[in-house]
């Protein structure tokens, strides 16, 4: 990443990762759900120095504080009142939105609410959608929402490489850095991964909503890319969704699951020319004040 910056948001920092912060158009980047900001490395290299990519790691992950009470903070309700405070620290009205999985989610339940919906200038939507096969839910849950220790650094890269087979990284390049932005060290000296255990209660404590309903209220321009194999986005429920929304765009990523990486120009390619026609002012017309404070912040 080029800069770093820190939203604070009541009791809790969320860590921003910036790619060209000097660019003239921004996107702004949310990861999965056991991930972190630094995934889109990648991503921002490929789309150019003509975008600032803001990337933030969710609280209970990466740079991020972790919440002492996940039943309020580590749900979808509290991660779109940051996704607002991040918009708003960097003066963003309007703003083109790539979320993978969980951050996908995040930008549809903020493209489907009225008070929000007209911030999200365009969303892609990376291997995730309305409808998620209950079975690569329940995965997620059982795996993530427990501790991992590892005696060894290279046993927890040896099992990021079994666990992440989906994402299409390719190259030992590759997987080294995913393991170092990966890996936290414990007292003991063993190590686990950087996130909190406690992430997954967001499936004990979340409330239920029509995600089809939401989906069909969106009004902003649409894309989804699935990875071939996924085993949470099915192919049906694409061709559900392009029902509901007639002017999706939807990009299949061969010899990818959950989810692709987004981190190769054949993924890349296609969301940036989605991406062309956001407009280059995203602060001209938030009010005045709210310019203000983001510039205050920066």
């Amino acid at each position: 990443m080029d800069a770093l910056e820190i939203v604070k948001v009541n009791a809790l920092e969320v860590a921003v990762r910036i790619w060209h912060p000097e660019a003239p158009r921004t996107v702004i980047a949310w990861h999965g759900l056991a991930r972190h900001g630094g995934d889109f490395a990648d991503f921002a290299r490929e789309l150019g120095p003509q975008w600032r990519v803001l990337a933030p790691d969710t609280p209970g992950r990466g740079l991020s504080s972790w919440s002492a009470t996940p039943s309020c903070h580590y749900v979808y309700a509290h991660y779109m009142t940051l996704a607002a405070a991040v918009m708003d620290h960097f003066g963003l009205a309007r703003v083109p939105w790539v979320g993978t999985s969980m951050g996908g989610l995040l930008g549809m339940l903020l493209a489907a609410e009225p008070a929000s919906a007209a911030r999200i200038e365009r969303l892609v939507l990376n291997d995730v959608g309305p409808e998620l096969a209950p079975e690569g839910l329940a995965e997620l849950a059982r795996y993530f929402g427990v501790p991992h220790r590892f005696a060894h650094f290279s046993e927890l890269e040896a099992e990021l490489r079994r666990h992440y087979a989906g994402f299409g990284i390719a190259g030992d390049d590759a997987w080294r850095r995913l393991a170092l932005g990966s890996a936290r060290r414990l007292p003991d000296g063993s190590w686990t991964y950087h996130f909190d255990p406690r992430i997954v209660e967001q499936f004990v404590h979340d409330t239920p909503r029509d995600t089809w309903a939401d989906w069909a209220a969106i009004r902003c321009p649409l894309m989804v890319v699935r990875g071939r194999h996924s085993p949470l986005l099915k192919a049906e429920s694409v061709t559900r969704m392009a029902e509901a929304q007639p002017g999706l765009v939807s990009h299949e990523v061969p010899g990818c699951g959950h989810a692709p990486m987004l981190d190769g120009r054949d993924q890349v390619a296609p969301i940036a020319a989605f991406l062309a026609d956001s407009p280059s002012d995203e602060a001209a017309d938030l009010p005045w004040w709210q310019r203000l404070v983001g510039r205050l912040g920066r």
